[in-house]
């Protein structure tokens, strides 16, 4: 039996120390070189070739919903505005992921029955399904602006899955940590380090797996989570004073670091993903410090950090910068286990007793 046309993933072809672009067309297998043994820079070019992979001869002129293919509006986010963010690798994903069921539509298809059975074909959870959603209604808004699209039906997206309020015991995070260190012998040179940087800066799984060591000064003791010439998001990077805990770490791992490379690495080369509660190296990890099915993924970390903080009396302003975000975000987080919250509310109701 054929292969299904699958879309487009990277392959690490050892025999020729570089990575592959790989996707299944007409159930044959095809293969394109990156040219590069860098998994980062492997992400770009695989970008780079879904998005040209989906362009196609735009016809001019703004048009009825009825009258302009999906595709269309794809490519043409695809290829004008996606390449102008700071990761335009995740579009690229997300329009790989849109076009085998809406290609072949017209913009008028699109309905909250349609968007249903695309969630219910895609069978991933709600927030993937959310954000790929979100790219479809974004490519249709762009194409109105930009004169191609008369008119954008509304896109019926998934209720926002509620926020994570999951947080780790320090007697869980020791725990986790020597699971980590138990792990098999390329595992226990990346996951302690990735979990310990988690901890101690709050930092965004992404933030750290593209940290580089010329973010980090060690004299100084300054880490920089915002690599030169990313563009700036709504998810803020901070730059932090390094926790003296986390310095040693840090010079330990630096020793068996290149100038240049990644902090968080695997024989040099960047790690993509970690996996989730019940994948990849962290899911091995958490079931092995017997946090499995407890709600632990590795965004987890970010939400202790803070939480710590916020039970230590850190003011909610110093706690949002650290984790680089506003302060209402961070008192809707974390002001509840601040030892002083509602503090002058419940002295001012003990007065009035």
């Amino acid at each position: 039996m054929p292969r299904p046309n699958n879309g487009p993933g990277l392959k690490f072809l050892r025999k020729r120390g570089v990575f592959y672009i790989q996707w299944y067309d007409a159930g044959n297998k095809r293969q394109r070189s990156t040219g590069t043994n860098d998994r980062g820079e492997a992400e770009a070019r695989l970008a780079e070739f879904i998005i040209e992979r989906g362009k196609i001869d735009l016809p001019r002129g703004p048009r009825d919903p009825s009258q302009f293919p999906i595709a269309d509006a794809l490519a043409l986010y695809g290829a004008e505005h996606a390449p102008t963010t700071a990761a335009p690798e995740r579009i690229a994903y997300a329009i790989d992921a849109l076009l085998p069921f809406w290609g072949a539509s017209m913009v008028s298809a699109i309905t909250q029955e349609t968007c249903r059975a695309y969630t219910r074909e895609r069978k991933r959870s709600p927030g993937t399904i959310r954000k790929e959603l979100g790219t479809l209604r974004a490519s249709l808004h762009f194409a109105q602006r930009y004169g191609r699209l008369t008119a954008v039906p509304h896109v019926f997206l998934p209720s926002k899955p509620e926020g994570r309020g999951r947080w780790l015991s320090r007697t869980e995070a020791a725990q986790l940590i020597h699971a980590a260190v138990r792990s098999r012998s390329d595992t226990r040179l990346y996951l302690p380090l990735f979990l310990v940087i988690a901890l101690y800066t709050g930092a965004r799984k992404e933030a750290i797996l593209s940290l580089r060591w010329p973010q980090i000064d060690l004299d100084r003791g300054i880490i920089n989570f915002n690599p030169p010439g990313r563009k700036r998001t709504s998810k803020g990077r901070p730059i932090l004073p390094i926790p003296d805990r986390l310095m040693t770490f840090l010079r330990l791992a630096r020793r068996r670091g290149s100038d240049l490379g990644y902090v968080v690495h695997r024989n040099g080369h960047r790690i993509t993903d970690i996996g989730d509660a019940r994948s990849g190296s962290f899911g091995r990890a958490c079931t092995r410090a017997g946090l499995a099915d407890t709600g632990v993924v590795p965004h987890t970390l970010r939400h202790t950090c803070g939480t710590w903080m916020a039970q230590a009396g850190v003011s909610m302003f110093e706690i949002g910068g650290w984790l680089g975000q506003s302060v209402a975000r961070t008192t809707e987080l974390y002001a509840h286990h601040s030892p002083d919250h509602l503090a002058s509310a419940r002295r001012a109701a003990d007065r009035r007793a």
